[in-house]
């Protein structure tokens, strides 16, 4: 039988607990609808975090994220959940999720949510639009 769209996430034991190590999934093919239209929408969703006790189950996510296909969602919204979603499942040590969403209405748009708030994975390892945005001072 093919997989379905799922909301559940599913998470195993982090087989390394006491270290602090990075886990980066990229999710090139998240899809859904313009909320305002009803228009596909297209875009990456990058996951970056750092494990506690549990890790996301890779399956589980993309099912996940695929439960999204048929259903309207500002950007900003979207990557919030998830992030929210996923620290709820496996309670991170931190976590940053990035939408980079392809051009709507000639306008791109890269969303990025973090846990804790402020936190998020070390500069060394940003990639991105929001890697080389300047810092204000």
């Amino acid at each position: 039988m093919p997989s379905r769209p799922s909301r559940q996430l599913v998470t195993f034991a982090n087989p390394e607990p006491r270290r602090e190590y990075v886990i980066r999934h990229e999710c090139p093919e998240y899809t859904a609808l313009c909320p305002v239209t009803g228009q596909p929408d297209f875009g990456a969703i990058v996951v970056v975090y750092a494990p506690d006790k549990k890790c996301i189950e890779l399956k589980s996510l993309k099912l996940y994220l695929w439960s999204f296909r048929d259903q309207g969602h500002y950007f900003e919204q979207v990557t919030n959940r998830i992030l929210d979603d996923l620290v709820k499942a496996c309670r991170p040590r931190w976590m940053t999720v990035i939408g980079r969403f392809n051009v709507r209405g000639g306008i791109g748009t890269t969303v990025v949510a973090r846990h804790p708030v402020g936190g998020g994975e070390p500069r060394s390892i940003r990639s991105g639009p929001a890697a080389r945005a300047p810092r204000r001072r």
